[in-house]
Protein backbone atom coordinates (compact mmCIF):
# COMPACT_ATOMS: atom_id res chain seq x y z
CA UNK A 1 0.00 0.00 0.00
CA UNK A 2 1.03 3.50 -1.06
CA UNK A 3 1.00 5.65 2.25
CA UNK A 4 -1.14 8.03 -0.47
CA UNK A 5 -3.47 5.64 -0.34
CA UNK A 6 -3.47 5.16 4.05
CA UNK A 7 -6.04 6.25 6.30
CA UNK A 8 -4.89 8.69 9.18
CA UNK A 9 -3.74 9.35 11.53
CA UNK A 10 -1.08 6.11 10.95
CA UNK A 11 2.26 5.88 13.14
CA UNK A 12 4.54 5.16 10.47
CA UNK A 13 8.01 3.73 11.41
CA UNK A 14 11.48 3.98 9.10
CA UNK A 15 13.43 0.77 8.84
CA UNK A 16 16.51 2.18 8.30
CA UNK A 17 16.71 4.84 10.69
CA UNK A 18 16.00 2.71 13.08
CA UNK A 19 18.72 0.42 12.25
CA UNK A 20 21.20 3.01 12.09
CA UNK A 21 19.99 3.96 15.80
CA UNK A 22 20.89 0.73 16.86
CA UNK A 23 24.07 -0.05 15.62
CA UNK A 24 24.96 3.52 16.89
CA UNK A 25 24.01 2.45 20.73
CA UNK A 26 25.38 -1.19 20.19
CA UNK A 27 28.77 0.14 19.56
CA UNK A 28 28.82 3.10 22.37
CA UNK A 29 27.67 0.21 24.96
CA UNK A 30 30.35 -2.09 23.17
CA UNK A 31 32.90 1.26 23.64
CA UNK A 32 32.12 1.50 27.15
CA UNK A 33 32.95 -2.33 28.13
CA UNK A 34 28.88 -2.84 29.02
CA UNK A 35 26.30 -5.09 28.06
CA UNK A 36 23.68 -3.15 26.41
CA UNK A 37 19.51 -3.75 28.11
CA UNK A 38 17.86 -2.27 25.61
CA UNK A 39 14.75 -0.55 27.01
CA UNK A 40 11.81 -1.84 24.96
CA UNK A 41 9.05 0.31 26.60
CA UNK A 42 9.53 2.53 23.87
CA UNK A 43 8.74 0.49 20.95
CA UNK A 44 6.44 -2.15 22.55
CA UNK A 45 6.74 -4.39 19.91
CA UNK A 46 8.33 -8.27 19.89
CA UNK A 47 9.35 -7.06 15.64
CA UNK A 48 11.25 -3.89 16.54
CA UNK A 49 12.77 -6.26 19.70
CA UNK A 50 14.10 -8.72 16.97
CA UNK A 51 15.77 -5.77 15.39
CA UNK A 52 17.37 -4.01 18.25
CA UNK A 53 18.26 -7.63 20.00
CA UNK A 54 18.37 -10.36 17.66
CA UNK A 55 20.11 -13.01 19.91
CA UNK A 56 17.14 -13.89 22.17
CA UNK A 57 19.51 -14.76 25.27
CA UNK A 58 20.93 -11.20 25.68
CA UNK A 59 18.95 -8.86 28.03
CA UNK A 60 16.01 -6.41 27.82
CA UNK A 61 14.30 -4.22 29.67
CA UNK A 62 10.42 -3.62 30.10
CA UNK A 63 8.38 -1.26 31.74
CA UNK A 64 5.24 -3.53 32.48
CA UNK A 65 4.23 -7.23 32.41
CA UNK A 66 1.88 -6.95 29.45
CA UNK A 67 5.09 -6.25 27.75
CA UNK A 68 7.31 -9.09 29.77
CA UNK A 69 4.45 -11.37 28.65
CA UNK A 70 4.88 -10.49 25.12
CA UNK A 71 8.41 -10.39 24.70
CA UNK A 72 9.01 -13.79 27.07
CA UNK A 73 6.48 -15.41 24.33
CA UNK A 74 8.78 -14.12 21.80
CA UNK A 75 11.71 -15.76 23.29
CA UNK A 76 13.42 -13.58 24.91
CA UNK A 77 14.78 -15.09 28.11
CA UNK A 78 16.43 -12.41 30.39
CA UNK A 79 13.84 -9.66 31.24
CA UNK A 80 14.07 -6.86 33.37
CA UNK A 81 10.57 -5.26 34.65
CA UNK A 82 12.15 -1.85 35.53
CA UNK A 83 9.45 -0.35 37.35
CA UNK A 84 9.00 -1.06 41.13
CA UNK A 85 6.73 -4.07 41.43
CA UNK A 86 3.73 -5.05 43.71
CA UNK A 87 2.52 -8.35 45.58
CA UNK A 88 -0.54 -8.93 43.80
CA UNK A 89 1.35 -8.72 40.26
CA UNK A 90 3.10 -11.66 41.46
CA UNK A 91 0.85 -13.90 39.78
CA UNK A 92 1.18 -12.64 36.16
CA UNK A 93 4.75 -12.57 37.05
CA UNK A 94 5.01 -15.67 37.67
CA UNK A 95 2.58 -16.94 34.68
CA UNK A 96 5.24 -15.72 32.68
CA UNK A 97 8.07 -17.48 33.65
CA UNK A 98 5.97 -20.90 33.83
CA UNK A 99 4.76 -20.07 30.54
CA UNK A 100 7.79 -19.61 28.65
CA UNK A 101 10.77 -20.29 30.85
CA UNK A 102 12.06 -16.91 30.98
CA UNK A 103 13.48 -15.13 34.06
CA UNK A 104 11.57 -11.91 34.97
CA UNK A 105 13.79 -9.94 37.10
CA UNK A 106 11.76 -7.39 39.52
CA UNK A 107 12.49 -4.33 41.22
CA UNK A 108 12.30 -2.76 44.49
CA UNK A 109 13.16 -0.22 46.89
CA UNK A 110 11.45 -1.11 50.71
CA UNK A 111 11.87 -3.76 53.01
CA UNK A 112 8.30 -3.84 53.30
CA UNK A 113 7.80 -5.08 49.60
CA UNK A 114 10.35 -7.79 49.66
CA UNK A 115 8.47 -9.21 53.00
CA UNK A 116 4.88 -9.08 51.17
CA UNK A 117 6.43 -9.92 47.75
CA UNK A 118 8.43 -12.97 49.96
CA UNK A 119 4.67 -14.41 51.31
CA UNK A 120 2.97 -14.01 48.09
CA UNK A 121 5.62 -15.64 45.96
CA UNK A 122 5.45 -18.61 49.01
CA UNK A 123 2.01 -19.12 48.17
CA UNK A 124 2.66 -19.39 44.47
CA UNK A 125 5.94 -21.66 45.00
CA UNK A 126 7.89 -19.28 42.56
CA UNK A 127 11.31 -17.81 42.68
CA UNK A 128 11.99 -14.15 41.71
CA UNK A 129 15.33 -12.40 41.43
CA UNK A 130 15.21 -8.92 42.45
CA UNK A 131 16.98 -5.74 41.96
CA UNK A 132 17.29 -3.07 44.37
CA UNK A 133 16.73 0.34 42.96
CA UNK A 134 18.75 3.57 43.97
CA UNK A 135 17.73 7.03 43.38
CA UNK A 136 20.34 8.42 41.85
CA UNK A 137 19.02 11.99 42.22
CA UNK A 138 15.89 12.20 40.32
CA UNK A 139 13.88 11.69 43.41
CA UNK A 140 10.90 9.90 41.40
CA UNK A 141 11.81 6.05 43.11
CA UNK A 142 14.86 4.35 44.93
CA UNK A 143 16.67 4.58 48.21
CA UNK A 144 19.81 6.86 48.16
CA UNK A 145 23.25 5.11 47.92
CA UNK A 146 24.98 5.01 51.68
CA UNK A 147 21.58 4.51 53.35
CA UNK A 148 20.35 2.39 55.92
CA UNK A 149 17.92 0.86 53.73
CA UNK A 150 19.96 -0.37 51.17
CA UNK A 151 21.64 -2.94 53.68
CA UNK A 152 18.15 -3.71 55.16
CA UNK A 153 16.80 -4.60 51.49
CA UNK A 154 19.54 -6.85 51.12
CA UNK A 155 19.22 -8.41 54.41
CA UNK A 156 15.51 -8.98 53.68
CA UNK A 157 16.13 -10.45 50.36
CA UNK A 158 18.80 -13.04 51.76
CA UNK A 159 16.66 -13.28 54.39
CA UNK A 160 13.57 -13.80 51.79
CA UNK A 161 12.26 -17.86 51.48
CA UNK A 162 11.43 -17.44 47.66
CA UNK A 163 13.50 -14.09 46.71
CA UNK A 164 17.18 -13.29 45.73
CA UNK A 165 19.21 -10.16 45.02
CA UNK A 166 20.55 -10.19 41.83
CA UNK A 167 22.44 -6.24 41.81
CA UNK A 168 21.43 -3.14 41.92
CA UNK A 169 19.79 -0.55 39.39
CA UNK A 170 19.44 3.10 38.96
CA UNK A 171 18.24 5.67 36.15
CA UNK A 172 19.14 9.27 35.83
CA UNK A 173 15.72 10.34 33.81
CA UNK A 174 16.45 14.15 35.23
CA UNK A 175 19.51 14.12 32.50
CA UNK A 176 16.06 15.06 30.46
CA UNK A 177 16.21 18.26 31.86
CA UNK A 178 19.80 19.11 30.69
CA UNK A 179 20.64 20.10 27.12
CA UNK A 180 24.74 20.87 27.68
CA UNK A 181 26.76 17.66 27.15
CA UNK A 182 28.86 18.35 29.94
CA UNK A 183 26.58 18.57 32.56
CA UNK A 184 24.95 15.61 31.23
CA UNK A 185 28.58 13.81 31.64
CA UNK A 186 28.93 15.21 35.46
CA UNK A 187 25.29 13.36 35.49
CA UNK A 188 26.04 10.29 34.20
CA UNK A 189 28.93 10.26 36.27
CA UNK A 190 26.43 10.51 39.29
CA UNK A 191 24.36 7.67 38.72
CA UNK A 192 27.55 5.83 38.02
CA UNK A 193 28.87 6.14 41.44
CA UNK A 194 25.01 5.56 42.79
CA UNK A 195 25.03 2.43 40.95
CA UNK A 196 28.41 0.92 41.67
CA UNK A 197 28.86 2.62 44.98
CA UNK A 198 25.51 0.39 45.96
CA UNK A 199 27.01 -2.65 44.91
CA UNK A 200 30.35 -2.42 46.51
CA UNK A 201 28.38 -1.82 49.89
CA UNK A 202 26.10 -5.00 49.36
CA UNK A 203 29.28 -6.95 48.36
CA UNK A 204 31.11 -5.70 51.31
CA UNK A 205 27.77 -7.13 53.54
CA UNK A 206 28.44 -10.83 52.04
CA UNK A 207 25.84 -10.15 49.40
CA UNK A 208 25.83 -11.08 45.75
CA UNK A 209 25.23 -8.29 43.56
CA UNK A 210 26.10 -9.88 39.75
CA UNK A 211 24.02 -6.94 37.88
CA UNK A 212 25.18 -3.08 38.43
CA UNK A 213 22.76 -1.30 36.07
CA UNK A 214 22.13 2.23 35.03
CA UNK A 215 21.08 4.22 31.99
CA UNK A 216 19.46 6.34 30.38
CA UNK A 217 20.05 7.43 26.97
CA UNK A 218 21.77 10.45 27.40
CA UNK A 219 23.78 9.48 30.12
CA UNK A 220 25.01 6.51 28.03
CA UNK A 221 26.05 8.49 25.42
CA UNK A 222 27.74 11.06 27.34
CA UNK A 223 29.09 8.88 30.45
CA UNK A 224 33.25 9.63 30.38
CA UNK A 225 33.44 5.81 31.52
CA UNK A 226 31.00 2.90 33.24
CA UNK A 227 33.44 1.12 35.31
CA UNK A 228 31.78 -1.13 37.64
CA UNK A 229 28.65 -0.95 35.76
CA UNK A 230 27.52 -4.37 33.69
CA UNK A 231 24.83 -2.77 31.44
CA UNK A 232 23.20 0.14 30.50
CA UNK A 233 19.66 0.68 29.86
CA UNK A 234 18.54 3.09 27.12
CA UNK A 235 15.52 3.22 24.95
CA UNK A 236 14.38 6.11 23.33
CA UNK A 237 17.54 5.90 21.13
CA UNK A 238 15.83 3.45 19.05
CA UNK A 239 13.02 6.01 17.79
CA UNK A 240 14.49 9.77 18.90
CA UNK A 241 11.75 12.74 18.89
CA UNK A 242 11.89 15.78 19.47
CA UNK A 243 12.57 15.85 23.15
CA UNK A 244 15.56 14.40 22.55
CA UNK A 245 16.55 16.69 19.36
CA UNK A 246 15.82 19.84 21.64
CA UNK A 247 18.24 18.61 23.97
CA UNK A 248 21.12 18.45 21.47
CA UNK A 249 21.07 14.82 22.16
CA UNK A 250 19.41 13.79 18.39
CA UNK A 251 19.20 15.07 14.86
CA UNK A 252 16.19 15.55 13.29
CA UNK A 253 17.45 12.71 10.45
CA UNK A 254 17.66 9.98 13.52
CA UNK A 255 13.90 10.55 14.35
CA UNK A 256 12.49 7.44 12.82
CA UNK A 257 8.55 7.55 14.19
CA UNK A 258 6.08 9.48 12.69
CA UNK A 259 2.64 10.19 12.36
CA UNK A 260 1.13 10.38 8.82
CA UNK A 261 -1.93 12.86 9.22
CA UNK A 262 -4.57 14.59 6.96
CA UNK A 263 -5.19 18.52 6.08
CA UNK A 264 -9.88 18.12 7.26
CA UNK A 265 -10.05 21.86 7.20
CA UNK A 266 -8.50 25.46 6.83
CA UNK A 267 -9.66 27.96 9.59
CA UNK A 268 -8.85 30.80 7.83
CA UNK A 269 -10.39 33.04 10.28
CA UNK A 270 -7.81 31.74 12.72
CA UNK A 271 -5.09 31.42 9.91
CA UNK A 272 -4.67 27.56 10.79
CA UNK A 273 -4.18 24.90 8.91
CA UNK A 274 -6.46 21.59 10.75
CA UNK A 275 -5.24 18.10 10.88
CA UNK A 276 -6.91 14.80 11.66
CA UNK A 277 -4.23 14.30 14.41
CA UNK A 278 -4.95 15.90 17.52
CA UNK A 279 -4.01 15.14 21.18
CA UNK A 280 -4.80 11.43 21.10
CA UNK A 281 -2.68 11.16 17.73
CA UNK A 282 0.08 13.06 18.79
CA UNK A 283 -0.34 13.27 22.36
CA UNK A 284 -0.50 16.48 24.83
CA UNK A 285 3.67 15.89 25.76
CA UNK A 286 5.03 19.19 25.08
CA UNK A 287 8.67 18.18 27.00
CA UNK A 288 10.59 19.40 24.39
CA UNK A 289 9.06 23.10 24.52
CA UNK A 290 11.71 23.78 27.49
CA UNK A 291 14.70 23.86 24.77
CA UNK A 292 12.96 24.19 21.55
CA UNK A 293 9.70 26.35 21.94
CA UNK A 294 8.80 26.31 18.30
CA UNK A 295 8.31 22.69 18.59
CA UNK A 296 4.93 22.79 20.01
CA UNK A 297 3.13 19.20 19.65
CA UNK A 298 5.16 18.13 16.72
CA UNK A 299 6.87 19.44 13.77
CA UNK A 300 4.54 19.35 10.51
CA UNK A 301 6.83 17.63 7.55
CA UNK A 302 6.52 16.99 3.68
CA UNK A 303 5.14 13.17 4.23
CA UNK A 304 7.75 12.39 1.09
CA UNK A 305 10.60 13.67 1.74
CA UNK A 306 10.51 14.28 5.78
CA UNK A 307 11.56 17.63 5.26
CA UNK A 308 9.87 20.24 7.73
CA UNK A 309 7.95 22.60 6.37
CA UNK A 310 9.59 26.29 7.33
CA UNK A 311 8.06 27.28 10.82
CA UNK A 312 4.97 24.74 10.74
CA UNK A 313 4.41 23.11 14.14
CA UNK A 314 0.95 21.72 15.62
CA UNK A 315 0.29 24.79 18.26
CA UNK A 316 -2.71 23.21 19.46
CA UNK A 317 -4.25 19.62 20.10
CA UNK A 318 -8.12 18.97 20.70
CA UNK A 319 -9.24 15.25 21.09
CA UNK A 320 -8.77 14.97 17.33
CA UNK A 321 -8.02 18.11 15.72
CA UNK A 322 -4.36 19.44 15.28
CA UNK A 323 -3.87 22.93 14.83
CA UNK A 324 -0.87 24.22 12.66
CA UNK A 325 -1.12 28.22 12.50
CA UNK A 326 0.18 29.41 9.30
CA UNK A 327 2.25 32.81 8.42
CA UNK A 328 0.09 33.65 5.31
CA UNK A 329 -2.73 32.55 3.49
CA UNK A 330 -0.51 30.83 0.60
CA UNK A 331 -0.13 28.00 2.85
CA UNK A 332 -4.00 27.09 1.63
CA UNK A 333 -2.93 26.67 -1.18
CA UNK A 334 0.25 24.93 -0.74
CA UNK A 335 -1.82 22.40 1.67
CA UNK A 336 -5.30 21.82 0.43
CA UNK A 337 -7.59 19.81 1.90
CA UNK A 338 -6.92 16.12 1.61
CA UNK A 339 -3.07 16.67 1.63
CA UNK A 340 -1.30 14.18 3.79
CA UNK A 341 1.74 15.31 6.06
CA UNK A 342 3.91 13.45 8.52
CA UNK A 343 4.23 15.27 11.92
CA UNK A 344 7.73 14.51 13.75
CA UNK A 345 6.45 13.40 17.59
CA UNK A 346 7.76 15.39 20.86
CA UNK A 347 8.10 12.08 22.96
CA UNK A 348 7.86 8.90 21.09
CA UNK A 349 6.88 6.39 24.00
CA UNK A 350 3.60 9.14 24.37
CA UNK A 351 2.80 9.02 21.15
CA UNK A 352 3.18 5.64 19.69
CA UNK A 353 0.99 4.40 23.52
CA UNK A 354 -2.26 5.30 20.91
CA UNK A 355 -1.49 3.01 18.08
CA UNK A 356 -1.75 -0.75 17.83
CA UNK A 357 1.24 -1.24 14.78
CA UNK A 358 3.87 0.46 13.05
CA UNK A 359 3.38 0.94 9.64
CA UNK A 360 6.91 0.25 7.98
CA UNK A 361 7.69 2.35 5.38
CA UNK A 362 10.25 2.09 2.41
CA UNK A 363 9.89 4.89 -0.37
CA UNK A 364 6.91 5.78 0.17
CA UNK A 365 4.92 2.31 0.56
CA UNK A 366 4.14 -0.21 3.66
CA UNK A 367 6.34 -2.95 3.33
CA UNK A 368 5.45 -4.27 6.56
CA UNK A 369 2.74 -4.12 9.33
CA UNK A 370 4.80 -4.69 13.27
CA UNK A 371 2.48 -4.96 16.13
CA UNK A 372 2.37 -3.25 19.53
CA UNK A 373 1.71 -4.59 23.05
CA UNK A 374 -0.34 -1.53 25.14
CA UNK A 375 -1.88 -1.83 28.23
CA UNK A 376 -0.67 -3.65 31.38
Amino acid sequence: MKISDAETPRLLLDPDRLQRNIDMMAARCAGLGVKLRPHLKTPKSVKVAECAVPDQSDPITVSTLREAEAFAAGGYKDVLCAAATAPTKLAHADRIQRDSGSNVILVTDSVSLVEAADEKAGELGAPFDFLIEIDCGEHRSGILPGSTELLAIGAALKDAKNLKLAGVMTHAGHSYALDDVEKIADLAEVERAAAADSADALRAAGHDCRIVSVGSTPTVLYARHLDGITEARAGVYLFWDLAQYSRKICTLDDIAVTVLATVIGHNRAGGSIVLDSGALALSKDDSSNTFAPDTRYGYVCDAGTLERFEGLSVDRVYQEHGMVPVPDESWFDRLPVGTQVRVMPVHTCMTCAAYDVYDVVRDGEVVETWPRVNGW
